[in-house]
């Protein structure tokens, strides 16, 4: 089984592609890069890349079903913020994450922005 179709080594133009996370807060925003994830048939794998404009905030709780791992490239993200973007830990990249399926997670702010790459998946059993 195929997850995903073979992507050669290409430039990626770091400027344009980009568009909101759906459901997510204003600022922050995704590249896909490869995959699709089936949230409804749990199923597949998807990786992208995730920015936060300066003084983003992503003021929810973030559970799924999913796993996800994420890799900070740059700038510091702020986990555990409250909804305002106050208090939480801040991690400057570069940082790494994995979050099993139900794991709570967020808010999270970046007060001078950053970016992170990212993997989300299903497992076989998972949802």
């Amino acid at each position: 089984m195929t997850l995903k179709p073979a992507v050669p080594f290409h430039a990626l133009n770091e400027e344009t592609g980009w568009e909101p996370v759906p459901g997510g807060a204003p600022g922050v925003e995704m590249k896909m890069l490869s995959g699709a994830l089936d949230e409804e048939a749990k199923t597949g794998v998807r990786t992208r890349l995730i920015r936060f404009q300066p003084g983003a905030v992503a003021p929810a709780v973030f559970v799924h079903d999913y796993w996800e791992e994420v890799y900070l490239l740059s700038g510091v993200l702020v986990t555990g913020c409250d909804a305002e973007g106050k208090g939480g830990t801040a991690f400057e990249a570069p940082a790494y994450a994995c979050r099993p399926p139900g794991t709570e997670h967020g808010p999270f702010t970046s007060e001078a922005g950053c970016s992170f790459f990212e993997i989300q998946y299903y497992i076989d059993g998972d949802g």
